[in-house]
């Protein structure tokens, strides 16, 4: 687990619910994969290569990001307790923060995309929430197994919190950022999330560093 947060997005590990109802080909399932055909189309766009699209297909990436997660609802739940706290203005300035920093951190992720096979294991359903499986393979044959946690509002399944490799994106972000306030200040952790985004390019670069890595034969592999 990175510090400040477990970076996430395409897979999943299964969640449990009581007397859930069995969907293997559900309705959360599609509605997952539609969105990321939908960014892997973009990232794999030739018309969106290169340096000069790079805000265009970003743009893009967060429009279709942005329907599917429930920015709302994630902020809160990170932040925990000290929500409460908050003036109206500093939740709007927290949830925008987060999400962004969030955000670009899974565009990061999926823009180092290199042909991984994406299995998508079904999905259980409990009333308004839900749970979809999904598994990535890497190149190495490595599976890296994800769990979306959803809720139903109206027609859509939004994204609230994101498991990956059994754990919880929401939960790491909540010790830490429990941690920055309860030892500084809230302004403490806005000068914080601030200093994470502003640091993006740099982490963007290692990752795809660390994806050229990933394609070479490795003798340790596995």
């Amino acid at each position: 687990m990175t510090k400040f947060c477990k970076q996430a997005i395409l897979p999943l590990v299964l969640l449990s619910f009581c007397s859930p109802t069995l969907a293997l080909a559900g309705d959360i399932t599609d509605q997952i994969k539609q969105t990321t055909d939908k960014i892997l189309a973009i990232v794999q766009d030739p018309a969106l290569k290169g340096p000069e699209k790079d805000a265009e297909r970003q743009k893009q990436m967060k429009q279709t990001v942005d329907e599917r997660f429930d920015w709302a609802a994630m902020a809160r739940s990170a932040i925990g307790k000290n929500w409460q706290g908050l003036s109206e203005a500093q939740r709007t300035e927290f949830t925008g923060l987060f999400s962004e920093l969030v955000e670009k951190n899974y565009m990061s992720k999926v823009e180092s995309y290199s042909g991984e096979k994406i299995q998508y294991k079904g999905d259980k359903v409990d009333g308004t929430f839900g749970v979809a499986d999904v598994v990535i393979v890497t190149l190495r044959g490595t599976d890296i197994p994800v769990s979306y946690r959803v809720q139903k509002k109206g027609a859509a399944w939004l994204v609230y919190d994101v498991n990956i490799e059994g754990v919880s994106l929401v939960n790491n972000y909540r010790s830490q950022i429990g941690a920055i306030i309860n030892s500084s200040s809230y302004d403490a952790l806005i000068a914080r999330l601030k200093a994470k985004i502003a640091a993006g390019p740099a982490e963007k670069a290692e990752k795809k560093a660390g994806a050229a890595t990933e394609q070479r034969p490795a003798k340790d592999a596995q």
